[in-house]
Parts: C-alpha cells; structure tokens; sequence
C-alpha cells in the first residue's frame, strides 16, 4: 500500500508564500506523475497543478500560473508546491495526488490521494 503524506499548510496573509510537501511512501516502482489539488468549502475539487516524472513536465491552473511552482524530488519520491502572492481565494484544503504508480515492474498502475493540508489566506 503507497500512503501520501502533506506538510506545509497553515495561515498566511494576502501576498504572502508558503511551500506545501508531499511525500510518497511504501512500496512504489514508479510513479507517472505528482500534483496538487484543492477544494474549497462550497466548491467541488479543483486541479491545481502537475509534474510528470518524465522529463519534469510541468501543468498548472489558470488561476495559479505565475504564482505557483511545482517541483519534485525524484529520490525521495516528494512533490513540492511553492505558493507565492497568495490571493484570499486560494484558501482551501490541498491534496496531493500521485498517479500512474506501480509497486512492481509489470504491475498495475494505481492512483493514490493524501488527506489534504489546510491552507488560508486571511488577514
């Protein structure tokens, strides 16, 4: 079983930055790509961001293009989120999601969300 666990969440004020962590962990092979999503209260989950492990391609939201940076540690099987010039509207619970993971060569390929890391931007 792979478990996702996040760090980094908390209180911030308007234009301030955070970095959100993720670390993926048990048994993996490999993972086709990492990201982030969020879900704020009234609203259905929405996507953020995505890097995918080939290449580091990266994909991001309208909403958070320019503000967001997404990165990962291959090694260490960990995602990060940078969140600068953070507006009230990104105040949500993220989740971080791993896709396209296998725990063997030749196995399945799994999907994987953690519990989510509270984030608000408040003054």
């Amino acid at each position: 079983q792979v478990q996702l666990v996040e760090s980094g969440g908390g209180l911030v004020q308007p234009g301030g930055s955070l970095t959100l962590s993720c670390t993926a962990s048990g048994r993996i092979f490999s993972i086709n790509h990492m990201g982030w999503h969020r879900q704020a209260p009234g609203k259905q989950r929405e996507f953020v961001a995505t890097i995918i492990t080939w290449g580091d391609l990266t994909n991001y939201a309208d909403s958070v293009k320019g503000r967001f940076t997404i990165s990962r540690d291959h090694a260490k099987n960990t995602v990060h989120l940078k969140m600068n010039s953070l507006k009230p509207e990104d105040t949500a619970v993220y989740y971080c999601n791993a896709d396209g993971v296998r725990e063997y060569d030749g196995g399945a390929y799994e999907e994987y969300w953690g519990q989510g890391t509270q984030v608000t931007v408040s003054s």
